[in-house]
């Protein structure tokens, strides 16, 4: 078990500063992006955020796929098959984007101190 890391004084309050800092950045306008939901484009809104989600789950099966190639826990076909399959699902992301007149740089949403959603 590890023992609990000691916090002095002078590390919260450089912490508290920190956060005011970033609040005040906020309220001046330097905060994450919003999803614009006004009555006149609550539809590429909505598209925008439902599009990201879709992009975010693409990358990280990606990701998993790579995993289990190297790995070695899939056969040759099944590779070519989850290839194939997340390629039409990324033209189709694409697709769609184009459709609401977005773009795949409109999909990443600036999280902040987080930083953003997307990999680049």
């Amino acid at each position: 078990m590890t023992k609990p890391r000691q916090v002095s004084p002078g590390d919260v309050e450089a912490a508290i500063s920190s956060l005011k800092q970033r609040l005040e950045e906020t309220a001046a306008g330097g905060g994450p992006q919003r999803v614009d939901c006004s009555p006149e484009n609550i539809e590429q809104g909505l598209a925008r955020l439902v599009l990201t989600l879709l992009e975010l789950l693409r990358q990280l099966l990606e990701r998993q796929a790579i995993r289990r190639m190297e790995g070695g826990s899939l056969a040759d076909q099944e590779i070519e098959n989850m290839g194939a399959a997340l390629m039409k699902l990324e033209a189709k992301i694409q697709e769609l984007a184009g459709h609401f007149g977005l773009t795949l740089a409109d999909l990443n949403l600036d999280l902040g101190p987080l930083g953003n959603l997307l990999e680049k």
